[in-house]
């Protein structure tokens, strides 16, 4: 399953209004295909492919049964919403 750029856009568009301090349900909702991660962003050490005033947010690529951060929308089989203190 890759994140399609219009995906990306829409949740670019949420995360950069978002007041929510954990918008992670409605993500959820509104991208019921996608598999969503909080946490947060000093749990993660890798630089976010997007970021928002509230969260980064990184793109996992889970196949091979090894789970790794990355870049490429295409390999991503999730994201996580990292909040940013």
């Amino acid at each position: 399953m890759a994140v399609s750029g219009d995906e990306l856009a829409a949740i670019g568009a949420l995360l950069a209004q978002s007041t929510e301090p954990n918008p992670v349900a409605q993500l959820r909702r509104e991208f019921p295909g996608l598999s969503w991660t909080a946490c947060d962003a000093s749990d993660v050490t890798d630089e976010p492919f997007q970021s928002f005033p509230l969260f980064d947010l990184h793109l996992l690529n889970s196949k091979d049964h090894c789970s790794q951060i990355t870049s490429d929308p295409a390999q991503a089989t999730g994201l996580i919403l990292a909040r940013r203190s």
